[in-house]
C-alpha cells in the first residue's frame, strides 16, 4: 500500500520537468501559456502532496493565474504588427480599397505564420499617415503613390501610374515582408523612425 502511494508521488513529481522542458522547447507563444499554467498547476499539486498547503496555495494563486493573465495580457499586446491606412473614403476616392485588401489578406497570412496579428489603424490624410509613423504609433503604414515617370493610365495629357508605398520602422518586419509579400506593385521601404525625427 505504501509503495503505491510512494509511486504516485514519484509520478506527480516526474511530471515537473516534464512539462518544464515542454515549456521551454515550444514555439508558440500562445501554446507557451497554457503550458505555463500546466506547469503551475503541477507544481501546486507537488506542494500539496509533500505537505505545504501554503505554499501550494500561493503557487496555485501567484504561479499560475496571475503569471499566465499577466504574460497573456503581455503576448496579445506585443505580437500585433499595426498598419497605418487612409480612412476607407480617401481609398474608395482613389479606388485603393481592392489594393489594400489584398495586402491586408497577404500581410495576415504571413504573419500568422510568426503568431503575429495585423491591426488596421486609420487616417484621414498622408500626413497624418506619416507621422504616425515617426511618432511610433504605427509600425507599418501602406499609401498610394502617384509616379508620372511610370506609364501608366492617361488622365487629361498626363501619364500617371499608382504604386503602392509599405513603409516600416522595425528592421524584422521590414525583413519579413521583403522575403514573403509578392507583390509587384507595392514598394516596401524601410524608415528609420530616430534618424527622421532629428
Amino acid at each position: 500500500m505504501n509503495n503505491s502511494i510512494d509511486l504516485y508521488i514519484y509520478v506527480i513529481v516526474a511530471l515537473l520537468p516534464l512539462s518544464a522542458c515542454m515549456l521551454i522547447f515550444q514555439v508558440n507563444p500562445y501554446h507557451a501559456l497554457l503550458l505555463r499554467g500546466v506547469l503551475g498547476a503541477i507544481a501546486a499539486l507537488v506542494y500539496a502532496v509533500l505537505g505545504a498547503p501554503d505554499v501550494a496555495l500561493t503557487e496555485a494563486l501567484v504561479g499560475t493565474l496571475l503569471a499566465v493573465t499577466l504574460y497573456a495580457v503581455a503576448v496579445r499586446s506585443s505580437l500585433v504588427m499595426r498598419l497605418g491606412v487612409l480612412t476607407s473614403d480617401s481609398i474608395d476616392a482613389g479606388g485603393d480599397s481592392e489594393h489594400l485588401g489584398e495586402l491586408v489578406a497577404d500581410l495576415r497570412n504571413i504573419f500568422s505564420k510568426h503568431h503575429m496579428r495585423v491591426e488596421l489603424v486609420h487616417y484621414t490624410n498622408p500626413k497624418a499617415l506619416q507621422r504616425a509613423l515617426m511618432d511610433k504609433d504605427v509600425h507599418t503604414t501602406f499609401a498610394p503613390q502617384s509616379l508620372p515617370e511610370y506609364n501608366g493610365q492617361d488622365h487629361g495629357g498626363l501619364i500617371t501610374a499608382t504604386q503602392y508605398c509599405t513603409a516600416t520602422r522595425v528592421q524584422r518586419l521590414y525583413e519579413i515582408m521583403k522575403a514573403e509579400l509578392s507583390s509587384s506593385e507595392i514598394n516596401l521601404t524601410y524608415v528609420s523612425a530616430t534618424e527622421e525625427k532629428h
